[in-house]
């Protein structure tokens, strides 16, 4: 249970590295326009970094310009996080369930009154199964849904 329990959770090192990757790429302005509010944040990192240099360049005080630089660039860089990290997730769970389907086995109760194991993927509109081993309760597929049959 507790292997199950950390396996399902988000803060898996494959996710995470991905994530971080995915970060850094989504800086591309071209990705950055379906999120307008990121994109402008962005644009003033950019702006903010630029004029951290001519700072430095003139001789000025730049402490102010470089802490609103660094703050623009973690918010661009955690949001990017974020979002990529909700991908990962939502990436594995979708594998997770293509997996279980593949997996999950019915109990097909035959028209001569037998029970044969069968995939869940080969059942077909129509097919009475089981529901539990020697249960009396019954379900009959009609398409994506179940009639429970007493």
């Amino acid at each position: 249970m507790t292997e199950k329990k950390l396996s399902s959770s988000i803060w898996q090192t494959k996710i995470i590295l991905l994530a971080i990757k995915g970060s850094f790429i989504k800086l591309n302005p071209a990705l950055l326009l379906k999120n307008p509010v990121m994109l402008v944040v962005e644009i003033g990192s950019m702006l903010t970094t630029l004029m951290v240099f001519l700072d430095i360049y003139s001789g000025k005080s730049f402490g102010l310009d470089l802490q609103l630089s660094l703050w623009f660039w973690f918010t661009v860089l955690f949001s990017n996080f974020a979002e990529a990290l909700a991908e990962g997730k939502g990436k594995a769970q979708a594998d997770s369930l293509r997996k279980t389907r593949s997996e999950t086995l019915a109990t097909l109760l035959l028209e001569n009154g037998n029970k044969e194991k069968v995939s869940a993927l080969l059942l077909k509109k129509g097919d009475v199964v089981v529901t539990g081993e020697n249960a009396a309760l019954g379900c009959f597929v009609v398409g994506f849904y179940t009639w429970i049959d007493n």
